[in-house]
């Protein structure tokens, strides 16, 4: 079983810089790979970031591409997404999860992000 924690959410304005992080527990982390998604009010969730077990391969949704980055520290079993010069339409519940061979997969609380205009 594996427990993901995401933090860092909270009220920010537009244009401001805010970093999640999602952390995992009851796995080796390594062996995990992630995503980070969303899900603003009235809409479907979106996937925003992905990052292979070893942080060497990344990919973007295209709404975030240049202005968000994924990270990983498997030492400190966290993934992280940096978020840059965010938008109010940037507004929503981020979740991550987590999936590895063999593995179902496991998600997070959310962690809700607000960007004001």
């Amino acid at each position: 079983q594996v427990q993901l924690v995401e933090s860092g959410g909270g009220l920010v304005q537009a244009g401001d810089s805010l970093r999640l992080s999602c952390t995992g527990s009851g796995h080796t982390f390594s062996t995990l790979a992630v995503r980070w998604h969303r899900q603003a009010p009235g809409k479907g969730r979106e996937l925003v970031a992905s990052i292979s077990r070893n942080g060497t391969n990344t990919l973007y949704g295209d709404s975030v591409k240049g202005r968000f980055t994924i990270s990983r520290d498997n030492a400190k079993n966290t993934v992280y997404l940096q978020m840059n010069t965010v938008k109010p339409e940037d507004t929503a519940i981020y979740s991550c999860s987590a999936i590895g061979i063999g593995t179902p997969l496991y998600w997070g609380q959310g962690t809700q992000v607000t960007v004001s205009s």
